[in-house]
């Protein structure tokens, strides 16, 4: 018996709020790989795996945020935590390991190719391992080509936007490049949701559980507080905002400004002493 989807049980609502969260993970990420670019290589990974973290915790939240709205009308739907909070592990690192190629050797050519792939696929490998993780009286099928289409679209959202971090541009560059990036992202879940048909086991009434929301929602917390937290990171650093070189220079030689003051007064007392004794000195014999 196939059973009834409805992926929009409130409307307009999930898919708008989810969009939201993958621009904020998407414009959070980028700001941190472009702000890892400016700053010297001791700093760089840091802010590469806090890129990496927002990115993967925005694209987790827009899945379960969208999936709040998912239903199957004849039967209730349970996620298993483990496999859901392994959806946002995979995420997180699989993103980190094509930003980190790119945040080391550029977003160009094969650096750029290579790690677009690989977080396309971990944002692919999220999707498909949260829905693995849901629970309901059924087996899940999908078509096998719309499922090909939703991992091509995601490879191309990823590799988009590491060419988008390695611009080094401005904030409205940024806010851009995230937008485009959270269109894409959505619209590679609501592909790979597209791809997906419920075959039941039996024929029984439908029953009655709680709403994916309330079951979602717990689990959501602990991403959102990190976005939150990623973003007041940003917000405190001008110039992570303003795409803008750190002063890296006055790290790099702190004796310059020392050397270029003490040296003037330093020689002029010297002088003195020689127009004194050393000159005048040398004249005395004329008196015998």
């Amino acid at each position: 018996m196939q059973g009834t989807i409805d992926g929009f049980s409130y409307g307009l609502v999930t898919p708008l709020v989810a969009y939201l969260m993958a621009c904020l993970g998407g414009a959070l990420g980028l700001r941190c790989t472009t702000r890892s670019m400016l700053v010297s290589r001791s700093w760089r990974p840091g802010w590469l795996a806090l890129g990496a973290a927002a990115i993967g915790s925005g694209i987790w939240t827009m899945h379960f945020v969208a999936m709040m709205g998912f239903t199957v009308k004849e039967t209730p739907i349970h996620y298993d935590k483990a496999m859901t909070f392994a959806s946002l592990a995979v995420a997180i690192v699989m993103v980190g390991v094509g930003i980190f190629i790119v945040g080391y050797r550029g977003a160009s050519g094969a650096a750029l190719f290579t790690g677009g792939t690989i977080t396309g696929l971990g944002i692919a490998s999220m999707h498909y391992l949260g829905m693995a993780g849901m629970q309901l009286n059924g087996k899940l099928e999908y078509n096998t080509f719309t499922v090909a289409v939703s991992v091509v679209i995601a490879m191309g959202a990823a590799t988009a936007a590491l060419w988008a971090a390695g611009q080094v541009r401005g904030l409205l560059w940024s806010v851009g490049a995230s937008l485009v990036m959270g269109l894409a992202v959505s619209g590679m879940h609501y592909t790979g949701m597209a791809a997906l048909s419920v075959h039941l086991h039996g024929t029984g009434a439908p029953s009655v559980g709680d709403s994916p929301a309330s079951l979602l929602a717990p689990m959501l917390v602990g991403p959102l507080a990190f976005l939150l937290l990623a973003g007041a990171v940003v917000l405190f650093d001008p110039k992570m905002i303003m795409g803008v070189p750190a002063g890296g220079p006055v790290e790099h030689k702190p004796g310059v400004p020392a050397h270029a003051t003490v040296p003037h007064p330093a020689r002029r007392p010297p002088l003195r002493p020689r127009r004194t004794a050393g000159t005048r000195g040398s004249r005395t014999p004329q008196n015998h």
